[in-house]
């Protein structure tokens, strides 16, 4: 069978669509959001106006055969911004939670109630990392006790993107901390529980316009149904557990996460294609000693460079969601291989941008300097790149 990198007319189209909202609807305004540190509300309500925001657009998106779709969505809106674009795809990362972990009923349920309707919008937010336990999956210490029938939640979540801001939580909790990470499970909170709150709002390096926050759980009750994939499933796991069979390649917090870093990979790549794109403009129309700086080796170079790291980054990108697509696990580790070139492409890109673009780039004014500050998260969170480096040894060494 034949392996082809063109995209389909219905890909393309679709990739332009986006492209041409993120440059009328998003462009203009992240300067302003990055500035305010707001979320932006009356941007995520455009979205879904034109259908780029819930279920019906997922689906599609998702729906596509060769699994690259996605990326392509998720590239152009943070092209237009990260942080604008982290806020209309944030309600993804729980619902793949709900969709990797849940029952058709819950899936049914509760999918929808992360984006809402166009005419009243809702978020979602996955809550996974702790104070004392990012990276370390094991160290969770939120718990999750049965009492009368329902499930009780407490502990304390943080840098929970929509924390406090969503209409559905998907928490995940320990319920039986003997066990380390085998003893998690993830549990949906639904808008309006009693006892969930909003900690601090973090002032952030970057993607401001993200809304980034702790979340407290003190005596959060929730019915057994909110338990993602049920009590017959959990016992069965946890049984399996506690005789030490292996329960599966991984906890039910990386592997939301797992699913999920080709397409954080995908935004990355935005960021770097945008800091791309402005300093090779730059590059042609700057003149200095008598000439376009883009006529200068050492500015030119730089350039080759971050195209081809760019190219390379979106091979890769669209490789993992392939072998995702296709069936498979990850053999070679592709999402974290995709994931660790993308951020870091993004951040060196985007550094290189300043540099062409000299003092411009790093006065506020241009928009480089912004791109630089968004981009390093991506070497952070959903798994620093040192644990993507360990993902992807401990991978290798296993085949």
């Amino acid at each position: 069978m034949g392996v082809s990198f063109e995209l389909s007319d219905e890909q393309k189209e679709i990739r332009d669509w986006v492209h041409d909202f993120a440059e009328r609807e998003i462009r203009p305004v992240a300067h302003e959001y990055d500035e305010k540190e707001e979320f932006p509300w009356d941007v995520v309500k455009k979205a879904a106006d034109v259908g780029l925001y819930g279920m019906d657009f997922l689906a599609q998106i998702h729906g596509d055969a060769t699994g690259i779709l996605p990326a392509l969505v998720a590239e152009e809106l943070c092209w237009g911004c990260a942080g604008i674009g982290l806020a209309i795809q944030g309600s993804q990362l729980p619902v793949a939670a709900i969709i990797g972990q849940g029952t058709p009923e819950q899936i049914g349920t509760w999918v929808p109630a992360c984006f809402g309707t166009p005419d009243k919008i809702a978020l979602g937010a996955f809550c996974a990392t702790e104070p004392d336990a990012g990276s370390d999956v094991s160290g969770y210490k939120s718990s999750a006790v049965r009492k009368n029938g329902d499930w009780v939640l407490n502990g304390e979540k943080v840098f929970i993107t929509n924390g406090g801001i969503a209409d559905v939580h998907v928490v995940v909790a320990s319920v039986d901390r003997s066990l380390g990470s085998r003893g998690q499970a993830s549990f949906v909170v639904p808008p309006g529980t009693p006892g969930l709150t909003q900690g601090k709002k973090e002032k952030k390096l970057g993607i401001r316009a993200s809304h980034t926050a702790s979340v407290i759980l003190n005596d959060v009750t929730v019915p057994a149904d909110c338990l993602l994939g049920g009590d017959e499933r959990l016992e069965a796991r946890l049984a399996r557990a506690r005789e030490g069979q292996k329960t599966g390649r991984t906890n039910v917090a990386m592997k939301t996460f797992e699913s999920s870093r080709p397409l954080v990979g995908a935004q990355a790549l935005g960021i770097a294609r945008a800091a791309f794109e402005f300093s090779l403009q730059y590059a042609k129309e700057r003149k200095q000693f008598g000439k376009p700086i883009i006529e200068n080796q050492a500015i030119a170079w730089k350039l080759a460079d971050m195209a081809t790291e760019i190219e390379a980054t979106r091979a890769l990108i669209w490789r993992a969601l392939w072998e995702a697509k296709s069936g498979g696990e990850f053999r070679m580790a592709e999402g974290s291989m995709a994931k660790l070139k993308a951020g870091e492409v993004a951040v060196k890109v985007t550094d290189e941008a300043i540099q062409i673009c000299g003092g411009y780039g790093y006065i506020r004014e241009f928009p480089v300097e912004k791109w630089h500050r968004d981009a390093k998260i991506y070497t952070i969170f959903e798994g620093t790149s040192e644990i993507q480096r360990l993902v992807i040894s401990r991978t290798i060494a296993a085949n």
